[in-house]
């Protein structure tokens, strides 16, 4: 797995946003009042039931004091799956009564009346008249709830993933239950950060690691069939009329498959097995079938040929994985490869400057030693970041996997975006929370495996007292905004700066295991 900005977690100090609810229906908010307009109290009625009780008829019960710690909030934890925490918030009569009369204040600074002075204290049946008693209720709540949250959260600071507080309390229930004469109770939960359990006694040190190494990005091997498509590009085509299909001829092939039940061939078609005008260069002929090749060679333009084969058990494909399959052939055109002399005069062509064929095969081996270098370190991590996954227990907090999820989904519609494969129409289609939805659901099991992953590189870059320079984290820094700003996108620097830390951090880790792992690399 490459390391991105994409794919960073971030567990940091909660911050409270914004209340939020369940339902947006849910939503508490004061009352638009930047435009109040003046009225006179003759207007309304004295005689209107009011929707609280008054404040100077508030009576506390006498064991409030014993019942509430001296802040009048009390919270009781009680743990839930997936690192989450409900916490039940109890708040005393005497911080409603508190937070009451601070929304009063507040309407009172707002609205124009007339007979009072601008900002001066309203008669609360007069507020009520104005906003209506539904909007005092919602002030009220909203006024408690930024009030004690804080506190409330208070026990959890250093522990609560960013932006995971929920308040679970419908804003129903709460104003049905309001009263300033009794306790006033609502749940949040909010999820921790997970403890990450190592299933090996030595935890990650000494850890072993085998790496497969595919042949095909041998530098060696990769330089000579590099050589060859160079030197093959530089041949003309001739059409074979003499002969039949040989080892290095290209052949045009209509292909037709069907599977084969108990010796007898049914008319099911074998998924992508129908090929019309297939091109098919016998030199480059890897992800073929094992025996398709050898069955073909010899055919000659214009017939056709019939064989079965059946696909091994390690076909990529797994629900072709010990299929039989009878296939019909048809040449449709064969070709042979005119090739130029191989000497120092096609030098140049090969690889412009140069002037011999030794420069242009050790050009060709330097870059495909770069490249090899680069796939075997990117092999190398993701065997480190794979095994890692492996040898760790987490409860994933569902912020988290969600988090990580969209994230990853958001980098796979922008690449697609950005290869101009969706309209405008297709993206905003699998933009809709049904389609992201659908796709946590899919890669559950892959987004876990990479949260298990970053969770277990957290712990070992604080484990191991791995530092990060400043000037490393500003230069990255710099670099992502510069970004941003280029092709003119919205960014949080704050966000940003948490982002490549974690990629940062990601690195420092992925080094320290290179250099303290047991790596042992093996040809596929």
């Amino acid at each position: 797995m490459e390391l991105s900005l994409r794919s960073s977690l971030s567990i940091r100090h909660v911050s409270i946003p914004i209340l939020s609810y369940p339902s947006s229906r849910n939503t508490l908010s004061l009352p638009h009042l930047s435009n109040p307009t003046s009225f006179s109290p003759l207007l309304f009625s004295s005689n209107r039931k009011s929707v609280m009780v008054c404040a100077s008829a508030v009576e506390l019960k006498k064991t409030e004091k014993e019942y509430f710690p001296v802040s009048g909030i009390r919270v009781t934890e009680s743990e839930l799956p997936n690192s989450c925490l409900k916490l039940s918030v109890e708040v005393s009569p005497r911080v409603c009564l508190q937070c009451f009369n601070s929304s009063l204040d507040e309407f009172s600074k707002h609205l124009k009346v007339h007979g009072f002075r601008p900002g001066q204290r309203l008669p609360e049946n007069l507020i009520q008249n104005y906003v209506g008693r539904e909007n005092m209720q919602k002030a009220a709540i909203e006024a408690i709830l930024k009030k004690t949250l804080p506190e409330a959260m208070s026990s959890v600071e250093g522990r609560a993933v960013r932006d995971s507080l929920r308040i679970t309390s419908k804003l129903e229930d709460m104003s049905d239950s309001f009263s300033l004469s009794s306790v006033f109770r609502y749940d949040v939960v909010v999820d921790i950060a997970p403890t990450v359990t190592w299933l090996l006694d030595t935890k990650y040190k000494d850890l072993k690691i085998v790496i497969e190494i595919d042949d095909i990005i041998d530098a060696e091997k990769a330089s000579e069939r590099e050589f060859m498509r160079r030197h093959k590009a530089l041949g003309a085509l001739r059409i074979v009329t003499d002969r039949g299909l040989q080892l290095g001829d290209l052949v045009v092939l209509d292909i037709y498959g069907e599977s084969i039940a108990d010796g007898e061939s049914k008319s099911e078609k074998i998924p992508n097995s129908e090929r019309k005008g297939f091109h098919l260069d016998t030199e480059e002929s890897s992800s073929l079938l094992p025996g398709f090749l050898e069955a073909i060679i010899g055919i000659r333009q214009g017939e056709t040929r019939s064989f079965p084969l059946e696909f091994p058990q390690s076909w990529e494909q797994e629900s072709l994985r010990g299929v039989s399959v009878n296939y019909t052939v048809e040449c449709k055109e064969l070709f042979y490869r005119e090739l130029p002399p191989l000497d120092d005069s096609i030098a140049g062509q090969l690889v412009p400057g140069c002037t011999t064929l030794d420069q242009v095969k050790e050009l060709i081996l330097k870059r495909c030693r770069e490249v090899e270098r680069t796939a075997i370190d990117q092999a190398t991590d993701n065997a480190i970041l794979d095994r890692l996954g492996k040898i760790v227990e987490v409860d994933i907090p569902q912020s988290l996997f969600e988090e990580q999820g969209r994230e990853l989904y958001g980098a796979k519609l922008l690449q697609l975006q950005a290869e101009n494969r969706l309209n405008e129409n297709q993206l905003q289609s699998l933009a809709s929370e049904e389609s992201v939805r659908e796709y946590l659901q899919k890669e559950r099991e892959n987004i876990s495996a990479i949260v298990r992953q970053m969770l277990a590189i957290g712990e070992i870059f604080k484990s191991e007292n791995l530092k990060l320079s400043t000037a490393e984290l500003v230069k990255e820094v710099e670099k992502s905004v510069a970004e941003f700003k280029k092709h003119n996108q919205d960014y949080d620097e704050d966000r940003v700066k948490e982002q490549v830390q974690d990629v940062l951090e990601g690195a420092k880790v992925l080094e320290w295991l290179r250099e303290n792992a047991r790596i042992e690399y093996v040809k596929k």
